[in-house]
């Protein structure tokens, strides 16, 4: 039964995770995310409700459009498997309480963010206030999330400080999409916890880069997309920071 349930759960994230593709690919060309329906984005023939089965559709056509061929973007399946995992391990992790829908959504901001950047480069404003006030008022509405809501706030303005002065001195070197998306990361994690988000994430990005630059994938001064990286550093600590701060202490302190 276990078993059954996290495949239904997995299942639901995997449509979401579809949805979340279409937010994340026109919203920041400001297109609806209503209409038109889908289509293949080389020979704009509309996809049927087969050709839409999350994962399935992409493995059984072996990436390419029915229609001309063309290899279909592979950012689509990889969005809608790992939302479908990340929705499994949020109620592994969590269980049945009010945090849950936190984890929920805070999954789906980042998959959001993970389309769109690695698209355009872009964060885009709309979905960054939209999370702000759904978090806000999850946060308002039950005490058991979000908890302290001085934290949250601290961890908001921590998230948004921190940034603004990175773009001061950089002039430039991080945009003010990361920004505001650090706002609302701190507004989840809280103020010591949007630290370690930001160090990951840095830590994550400069090892992806350096990889880069080494194997020419990178050229230098070419600017390529933080967002993703921010994805990975805010999911490990949402789901390990307390653990991964309760470690370094212990190792700080035994040093």
């Amino acid at each position: 039964m276990t078993i059954l349930f996290y495949l239904v759960i997995f299942i639901l994230g995997t449509v979401l995770g579809s949805f979340y593709n279409v937010v994340g690919l026109r919203l920041p060309l400001k297109k609806s995310i209503i209409a038109p329906r889908s289509s293949c984005t080389l020979c704009q023939t509309p996809l049927t409700p087969l050709q839409l089965i999350p994962v399935l559709s992409y493995l059984l056509n072996a990436g390419k459009c029915l229609h001309c061929k063309g290899r279909i973007s592979f950012i689509y399946p990889i969005v809608e498997f790992l939302t479908g995992s990340l929705f499994v391990l949020a109620f592994i992790v969590i269980g049945w309480e009010f945090e849950l829908w936190v984890a929920l959504a805070f999954i789906s901001l980042l998959m959001i963010i993970l389309v769109s950047d690695l698209s355009y480069m872009v964060i885009p404003d709309k979905v960054v206030a939209f999370f702000t006030i759904l978090f806000l008022t999850e946060s308002l509405f039950n005490h058991y999330s979000l908890s302290p809501l001085w934290n949250s706030l601290l961890g908001a303005a921590t998230g948004l400080g921190l940034l603004a002065v990175i773009i001061l001195i950089s002039k430039g070197g991080m945009g003010g999409g990361d920004m505001k998306l650090f706002g609302v990361i701190g507004l989840v994690l809280g103020w010591e916890l949007v630290l370690l988000a930001f160090f990951l994430s840095t830590f994550i990005g400069t090892i992806v880069g350096m990889l880069g630059l080494i194997t020419g994938r990178i050229k230098r001064q070419q600017p390529f997309p933080f967002g993703p990286f921010i994805v990975i550093g805010s999911l490990i600590t949402y789901f390990w920071g307390n653990e991964i701060i309760s470690l370094y202490i212990q190792v700080f302190y035994l040093v």
